[in-house]
């Protein structure tokens, strides 16, 4: 495949989600060829995987964002295709032609809940929340073959935050659903979760507590007002610092009664209680708040439940040939995300920070975040009806990312033709492996997930 002579270089991004389609489309915007190297089928990452199924609108925004980007001229979608599995990281960055890779694979793994042997109790008891998301996001479709879980009533959940949240949300609004339908009262879980369990439970002449459901408790090691439900904006004073708190103790408070789950203040994960082969509840120890951070203290407690699960942050997933710095890469320079031994290496996204939330951000006033955090989690009567209109903190973030890269490959010399031409050859060879014609409206079409009958 010869390279267009205009064509300054050739550029590999490893994540075709939010932060790795803003980068595509301003290195494609600026004359280079793009390859963006997708796992899977999709490339809307933690957007169709991490945020739960009822964000419909904000899920269909952000997928027309991701498409629009991916399609522009000069830029080569790869699905199917996991780096440092299906290519090699040294070879994608010494061998296939790049002037620069940019990882921007996000965030993934799930943070190893901090008890010692906890991981020979994963599937027997002890959840993480991405899979759990992952299966609630895809188990209606019809040709879904990942992992299969069950939404238990009395779960306990390890964590806080929005995602901690949406964890409890799934949990009652299953169970809830679950118990009406024992009484022959069949609803649509979006309806639900936008009504909010009393109101329809109302509407059946019944009340939760008639339903026999325990529910389910998040445990959280800090307070409801540490909670980083709403980010205290840079350069805050006290006073405004104290509002964005009272913030959060409010959105929590709206939450817990309308999806009726429980928070366990200053509760830290200890052990696991364990029968036979089987996860039965935490023993828990309480911490106080000193200076701002929670300290241990000699006082533990038990709990039983159903299961366990730990929702208490992603971080990325190694990539073999990547050195690793605790959980994160060992990146020598963290504004451009550059790794020692691969100076045509940039990284941008979760895979930087090991977080992100869509819509938290500490450059929009208190309060327009906590309207966006209201309407986020469906607080409102009219459910996630604005969301859609929210400010993408994780797009934001790419995006100034993504000029900073930019800028800085522009700054290079140009590859030559021939560089350009064997990263478009090999590139074309990787999508024709795949079996990815080249057209990617055809592609999504024929790989998006079709509901079961």
């Amino acid at each position: 495949m010869s390279a267009p002579p205009s064509l300054r270089h050739a550029v590999a991004v490893i994540g075709g989600a939010t932060a790795g389609a803003e980068v595509a489309a301003r290195l494609a915007d600026h004359g280079c060829a793009v390859s963006v190297f997708e796992q899977n089928p999709r490339p809307y990452g933690k957007i169709e995987d991490g945020l739960p199924r009822w964000h419909v609108g904000l899920r269909n925004k952000e997928y027309e964002a991701i498409s629009a980007k991916l399609s522009k001229p000069g830029v080569h979608f790869v699905p199917l295709t996991k780096v440092g599995q299906d290519v090699g990281f040294a070879e994608l960055c010494r061998e296939w032609g790049f002037s620069a890779v940019v990882l921007a694979c996000g965030a993934w793994r799930d943070r190893q809940i901090p008890i010692d042997g906890a991981e020979a109790w994963v599937g027997k008891g002890l959840i993480y929340q991405n899979p759990f998301i992952i299966w609630f996001n895809h188990k209606h479709e019809a040709d879904y073959s990942g992992e299969t879980f069950e939404a238990l009533d009395g779960s306990l959940v390890v964590g806080g935050g929005l995602a901690s949240i949406d964890v409890a949300k799934l949990l009652m609004l299953e169970t809830t659903l679950a118990k009406l339908r024992e009484r022959g009262i069949e609803l649509d879980l979006i309806e639900l979760e936008v009504k909010g369990i009393p109101k329809i439970l109302a509407r059946h002449d019944l009340k939760f507590e008639d339903l026999g459901l325990e529910g389910c408790t998040i445990f959280y090691r800090r307070r409801p007002e540490d909670m980083p439900l709403v980010e205290i904006p840079d350069g805050a004073d006290e006073k405004r610092a104290d509002k964005v708190r009272n913030a959060r103790k409010r959105l929590l408070e709206k939450a817990m009664q309308k999806f009726r789950f429980r928070l366990e203040e200053l509760s830290a994960p200890d052990a696991l209680l364990t029968e036979g082969d089987r996860v039965v509840g935490l023993r828990l120890r309480r911490t106080r708040m000193e200076g701002g951070r929670p300290t241990p203290t000699d006082e533990t407690y038990e709990r039983r439940g159903s299961c366990v699960i730990s929702s208490i942050g992603s971080i990325p997933e190694p990539i073999p040939e990547i050195e690793m710095k605790g959980e994160l890469f060992a990146f020598t320079d963290w504004d451009l995300g550059r790794l020692d031994g691969y100076p045509n290496v940039f990284s941008v996204g979760n895979v930087v920070t090991g977080k992100g939330n869509i819509v938290a951000s500490r450059k929009h006033a208190a309060e327009v975040v906590e309207a966006a955090i209201e309407s986020y989690l469906g607080l409102g009567e009219d459910g996630h009806a604005a969301e859609a209109e929210l400010p993408n903190a994780s797009a934001d973030a790419a995006a100034e990312q993504a000029q900073r890269i930019s800028d800085a490959i522009g700054k290079t010399e140009p590859a030559s033709p021939e560089a350009v031409a064997r990263a478009l050859e090999k590139t074309r060879a990787r999508q024709e492996a795949v079996g990815y014609d080249g057209n990617y409206a055809t592609w999504i079409a024929r790989v998006s997930p079709k509901a079961q009958d």
